[in-house]
């Protein structure tokens, strides 16, 4: 089966959410996944659940917290390792589909460059289905994509001073 480069983007919640529903889905399937989380370091309620499935493996490559200003060198050094070891599992032929999480804000961020992200699309074997995620996703990569979809944000309960809760958001 051929496998197709997918992006995930936009200002609106759920990129991660969708993502993470393929992969739920692929598991289902039998398929094998792989997610690198970059800057996200926490962990969340969906790595918990993702603990249940076997056919599921996550590596997050982030800090404690989410970037909110200028990256600090651990950051940097951090996302370059999830790179690395990323690379190391697009062509060790162990998954069928490769979920990059936010790696469009590790490149907004500048802890890598999107040429950086298209040397792993170009790694990518034939039968492997990759999604990267992410706000911000450079104009190059959504060229390079073979399914892009944007997440508008209309309205969010955040802006009204709801904060992120647990299973819902968190």
């Amino acid at each position: 089966m051929k496998g197709y480069v997918q992006v995930y983007t936009g200002n609106g919640k759920g990129k991660t959410t969708a993502a993470i529903g393929l992969a739920i889905r692929a598991a289902g399937a039998g398929k094998k996944v792989y997610i690198a989380q970059f800057v996200k370091g926490m962990r969340y309620s969906e790595i918990k659940a993702l603990e249940r499935f076997d056919e599921i493996t996550v590596e997050q490559f982030g800090l404690e917290c989410f970037i909110v200003k200028k990256p600090k060198q651990e950051d940097i050094d951090a996302a370059l390792y999830g790179l690395k070891k990323v690379k190391e599992v697009i062509v060790s032929g162990q998954y069928d589909i490769i979920i990059l999480d936010e790696a469009n804000i590790a490149v907004f961020f500048k802890l890598f460059s999107v040429d950086d992200l298209m040397s792993i699309i170009d790694l990518k074997p034939d039968n492997v289905e990759l999604v990267i995620t992410g706000r911000y996703a450079e104009e190059k990569l959504i060229q390079r994509a073979d399914l892009v979809t944007e997440m508008k944000e209309i309205r969010h309960y955040y802006q009204s001073g709801v904060e992120a809760r647990p299973g819902i958001e968190s």
